[in-house]
């Protein structure tokens, strides 16, 4: 009988990490070897672990998911990797991608959907939704539209931050959501303001509120 397809999940929320590897032990194809709350234990872990597939949430303590898939395929370079969040994948599928990971799949999709994504990454395919793929391949065409996006010179935890001041989350909020200290919020939205020649606060947020609305 041939091994089990190893996975290992990185989720800094306890509930969804436990329901991510009920639903992959649910499967005859694959198992998983090791669980992490936060980038700096992955880093750690992973190496010595090796599975084949690692999944990866955006939003982590410290350093991003985003961040961590660079880092891990620096050291893995065979190493697929699924991205999972609760973020719209039109924010950061493309962003993921570009990190090296093989897919990105929503925290709300069923388990049939993880089950084909991971299948699909396993066979050295990209797995992102029809409405992803489409937007990529008009993009990739010439047919995308205005391709100058400001936002495009956020970094990812810019971008993270300003779609979360859109939500109209407060700079203590932001804090204990990213477990960032509240300085480093203000530092980000500092940088954010001046990418975008924006001039206080008031502006970010109204910018930040229409932005979501027209990704929505």
């Amino acid at each position: 009988m041939s091994s089990k397809i190893s996975v290992y999940v990185v989720d800094d929320h306890p509930l969804m990490r436990k329901g991510l590897m009920l639903t992959i032990e649910s499967s005859i194809e694959f198992t998983v070897c090791g669980q992490a709350e936060s980038a700096e234990i992955a880093l750690r872990e992973i190496p010595s672990c090796k599975p084949d597939i690692a999944i990866l949430d955006i939003s982590l303590p410290g350093m991003n998911g985003i961040e961590l898939a660079k880092h891990l395929l620096a050291i893995e370079p065979d190493l697929r990797i699924l991205m999972v969040s609760r973020h719209d994948e039109d924010l950061y599928a493309e962003r993921a991608l570009k990190a090296g990971a093989k897919g990105y799949v929503m925290k709300m999709e069923a388990g049939d959907v993880i089950f084909s994504a991971l299948k699909t990454i396993h066979q050295g395919q990209i797995y992102v939704s029809d409405s992803i793929r489409n937007k990529m391949l008009m993009k990739l065409t010439g047919h995308g539209g205005d391709t100058g996006n400001p936002l495009d010179t956020l970094s990812d935890r810019e971008l993270e931050i300003f779609e979360l001041t859109g939500q109209g989350h407060s700079t203590r909020e932001i804090s204990e959501r990213l477990h960032i200290s509240v300085k480093t919020v203000e530092s980000h939205r500092a940088n954010i303001k001046e990418k975008l020649q924006l001039k206080n606060a008031t502006e970010l947020m109204r910018h930040a509120i229409r932005w979501l609305e027209s990704n929505r």
